[in-house]
């Protein structure tokens, strides 16, 4: 552990203990995860969770963050690192997660430690904004290099689309990398949020967001102040990928050309998340 590690430990932990002091009668609480399917909200549920410490002894911050695959290098971390980082949590921690539905991580999340919350959007949405990431917004990315090389925007949301099967280093179409995260769906102690919910009826999926919370734990606040604690702390400014926030901007990228390819490689994707009753779009 270098020496800036090392403090930032150091602040982290005592930063709880200040934390535990100031909540005494709670101590018992369980572990905040937040999973995101990338480019879905990942700091809009980051700051959401961390409202909770204001009126709960939760961490004052993330306490890391998790990716299966590394953004920089584009290798895939094994399924010992991802326990690895799980088992590294402690109770009244909140954490990050690009988190894939793998069993193992399943079994270890899907337990009385974890409160999970996993967040995700209109996948279409979701090839724009990676574009606009992966080109102008993280020059370190793995594919940045690539997409700069393209000609065009047409040419980066089709690769964002489709994948690159040819390339060494493993970027799948938008249908299998959703895929990964598919298995967090069907879990009952997960609660599932879609993204553009959280823009339009922020209110009602706030109060949806306590609640999961609240049927495993007891929190000695009101209800307002708990919901008051969430709201506030959205900042998007605060963010440092958010771009716009905003729902629907695929419709103003997306071609006929670029909807058959969606269509080609998502399947029942967009009905199966609630996007469209069908293929006819």
């Amino acid at each position: 552990m270098t020496l800036k590690s090392a403090l930032r430990s150091t602040i982290y932990q005592t930063e709880k203990l200040i934390q535990l002091a100031r909540f005494r009668s709670q101590k018992d609480l369980p572990i905040l995860l937040g999973i995101s399917f990338p480019k879905s909200g990942t700091h809009l549920l980051d700051q959401i969770l961390l409202g909770f410490s204001k009126v709960a002894p939760f961490s004052l911050r993330v306490a890391s963050l998790f990716a299966n695959y590394d953004g920089e290098s584009g290798r895939r971390r094994s399924v010992n690192e991802m326990l690895s980082w799980l088992n590294s949590l402690r109770p009244r921690d909140i954490a990050s997660s690009h988190l894939f539905s793998l069993p193992e991580a399943v079994d270890y999340v899907c337990t009385p430690a974890f409160v999970p919350y996993f967040i995700f959007r209109d996948p279409r949405d979701i090839v724009v904004s990676h574009v606009f990431y992966v080109t102008d917004m993280e020059s370190n990315h793995v594919q940045h290099a690539y997409f700069k090389s393209l000609p065009d925007f047409d040419a980066r949301l089709k690769t964002s689309i489709m994948g690159r099967p040819d390339s060494d280093v493993e970027f799948f179409d938008i249908g299998t990398r959703f895929q990964a995260y598919s298995g967090w769906l069907d879990q009952p102690s997960v609660m599932k949020i879609h993204f553009e919910d959280l823009i339009h009826d922020r209110t009602a999926i706030l109060n949806q967001i306590i609640d999961h919370l609240l049927k495993r734990v007891s929190l000695r606040a009101p209800r307002q102040l708990i919901l008051n604690s969430l709201e506030t702390s959205i900042n998007p400014k605060k963010s440092p990928t958010f771009r716009s926030g905003k729902t629907g901007e695929w419709k103003k990228h997306f071609t006929d050309e670029h909807k058959k390819i969606f269509k080609d490689v998502a399947g029942d994707l967009l009905v199966k998340l609630g996007y469209e009753k069908d293929g006819n779009w």
